[in-house]
């Protein structure tokens, strides 16, 4: 029989254990809507969450809890059809404007044009550090995984678990990195036709309206900071088997894999773009 201090301590264990967890997504128990109202829907017990747009808004969530590094993975079926103007959003972002913010954006498209895959970074409150893709299959016909893995070293972005670029902790150069602020997951549905499609020059089409994205199967495996905790995370208190993202990188297959992509697919990198640096790129950029 366990005597009442060892069970306190047991559960005291217990509870500090599960700060560091892997939740397989409940949407019922995981997010908010925080804009939109009945545009979100929660559908199929908790496994399928849709947001729609329509003239007079768009809609999105985010996880109640906040993270501190993890793995976060997330299933979406893109708007389809003429999708000009709209923007479709999957990232990770703290508050404040010093914020840090991990950005997944689709760009909509004129109907029978590929979707942009639009990827950047932000640490204390810059960004700046844009890179795009075009995918390889139609994103609106099935589901397909974004994954964004989040550690100390590095972040990693993925397509179907397919590298597509990694940006690495170079606080040795003077870059910043996003390691101190917790982040909580955002998605939403937004219309930005100033910009969005061919720099702005397709606007939204109404007359397709209300636009529609589909969500599930979202996978949050990360240190979550419990309300009123410092920002640190203890990762020796692990209660999930699976800490691979604490120190993942790429091996020479993952590496190749990502520069295939990359060679086929990346169309826009700022660590390219002579007009934006006449002086020189980045000090990050040799890699990028």
């Amino acid at each position: 029989m366990i005597s009442p201090s060892k069970a306190g301590l047991l559960i005291a264990v217990i509870a500090s254990l599960l700060l560091v967890t892997a939740s397989a997504g409940n949407f019922y128990q995981d997010v908010n809507v925080y804009f939109g109202g009945p545009r979100a829907k929660i559908l199929q017990g908790g496994q399928l969450l849709t947001l729609s747009l329509d003239q007079s808004s768009g809609s999105g969530f985010l996880t109640k809890n906040e993270y501190l590094f993890g793995r976060f993975d997330m299933q979406l079926k893109l708007v389809p059809g003429n999708s000009a103007g709209t923007v479709t959003t999957f990232y990770l972002s703290s508050q404040g404007d010093a914020h840090d913010e991990i950005d997944f954006e689709f760009l909509g498209n004129s109907s029978g044009e590929p979707y942009t895959v639009h990827t950047n970074v932000y640490a204390q409150g810059k960004g700046g550090k844009e890179q795009q893709f075009r995918l390889w299959f139609d994103p609106t016909t099935a589901f397909h995984t974004y994954s964004i893995v989040w550690n100390s070293q590095r972040i990693i972005f993925l397509v179907d678990n397919n590298p597509i670029r990694v940006f690495n902790n170079d606080e040795s150069k003077g870059v910043p990195f996003p390691k101190n602020q917790p982040m909580r997951v955002y998605c939403s549905l937004w219309d930005a036709d100033d910009w969005a499609t061919q720099g702005g020059r397709v606007k939204t089409d109404w007359s397709k309206a209300p636009f529609s994205v589909s969500y599930r199967n979202f996978n949050a495996n990360g240190c979550v900071r419990s309300p009123g905790s410092s920002s640190t995370c203890d990762s020796t208190n692990s209660g999930n088997n699976d800490q691979a993202w604490q120190n993942q990188g790429l091996d020479a297959k993952g590496r190749n894999r990502m520069n295939w992509l990359r060679q086929r697919f990346m169309i826009y990198n700022y660590c390219a773009d002579r007009s934006r640096f006449p002086q020189g790129f980045p000090s990050e950029c040799k890699g990028q």
